[in-house]
């Protein structure tokens, strides 16, 4: 038996817009660890629980208190929610 595949190597830029548009990540994080990766993303008080709803490209989209509130924010934006652990 011969097995027949194909394979095909993805771009850097191919890679990076891999589900954009419809699907979206959350995850929690705590708000010092948000606010070293993205300056200025918004004013929060160290040391909180922060659920954040990802792009598929990375890009925060909302951040809430509930992770219930963000993946009904993936929903809104009609985009299918993952967890990323």
């Amino acid at each position: 038996m011969t097995e027949d595949r194909t394979t095909s190597i993805l771009s850097n830029s191919e890679l990076a817009h891999l589900g954009e548009g419809q699907v979206a990540y959350v995850r929690k994080m705590k708000s010092d660890e948000l606010l070293a990766a993205y300056p200025g993303i918004a004013d929060i008080a160290p040391g909180l629980d922060i659920w954040t709803l990802f792009a598929a490209n990375g890009n925060p989209i909302l951040l809430a208190n509930a992770r219930d509130v963000a993946v009904a924010g993936a929903w809104e934006n009609d985009l299918q929610a993952v967890s990323l652990h």
